[in-house]
């Protein structure tokens, strides 16, 4: 079995697109908050969009590498698994700009502030887990980003609770509700998904430590 040091060589095809991957998982996210602040600037989600693609073609990539090559140093299944977990994000984040798009005034002093501030936390920490990859000498690091990302899930389903009392307490009248349901709904499947990459992660870690 590989060591952990020996996931990926300097330079690795496989570590490089696999951060590739993570970047446009991290850049899609920017964007959607971006939009969750001015969800009338319609170029964010243009060029959100753009940014997905851009993922896509990496994980067709990453899809066609493990094809080709004789030797990896992860798993193949490993591999495909954590391309898979990293493009659930952006497809997440496009769900969401497009509803933001699409929900227009019912968004009108709705404060996002605390939904971005976990979608941001949580991206930082998957990108930082993939980047750690590189350089690991043992997976005390990424578990510290792990645990990171542990956190502010919980948080977000702390908030989401929250925010469902708000909804169906009658802050909003049932229209709007409908609408911020959908959206927070979103948001929240934004973090699921960063923590679903990084159980994924943990798992191909600790399988090889």
């Amino acid at each position: 079995m590989f060591s952990i040091q020996q996931l990926f060589s300097k330079g690795d095809r496989f570590q490089v697109l696999l951060e590739a991957a993570a970047q446009e998982a991290h850049e899609t996210v920017r964007l959607a908050i971006e939009l969750m602040k001015l969800p009338q600037k319609t170029q964010n989600l243009d060029d959100l969009v753009l940014a997905r693609r851009k993922g896509k073609k990496i994980a067709e990539q990453i899809r066609i590498e493990v094809v080709r090559s004789f030797i990896t140093g992860l798993e193949r299944e490993d591999i495909e698994a954590l391309t898979y977990g990293l493009s659930r994000i952006p497809k997440s984040a496009e769900k969401l700009a497009e509803r933001l798009v699409m929900a227009g005034s019912h968004l009108d002093g709705v404060d996002f502030c605390k939904h971005a501030d976990m979608m941001a936390k949580a991206t930082d920490a998957i990108q930082g887990m993939i980047r750690q990859l590189r350089h690991m000498k043992d997976v005390e690091k990424i578990k510290t980003y792990n645990d990171r990302l542990q956190l502010v899930e919980a948080e977000a389903d702390r908030y989401m609770l929250a925010l469902m009392r708000d909804l169906f307490g009658g802050k909003y009248e049932p229209h709007r509700s409908m609408v911020l349901k959908d959206i927070f709904e979103l948001m929240e499947k934004v973090i699921d998904r960063c923590h679903d990459a990084g159980n994924i992660l943990m798992h191909i870690v600790l399988k090889n430590s």
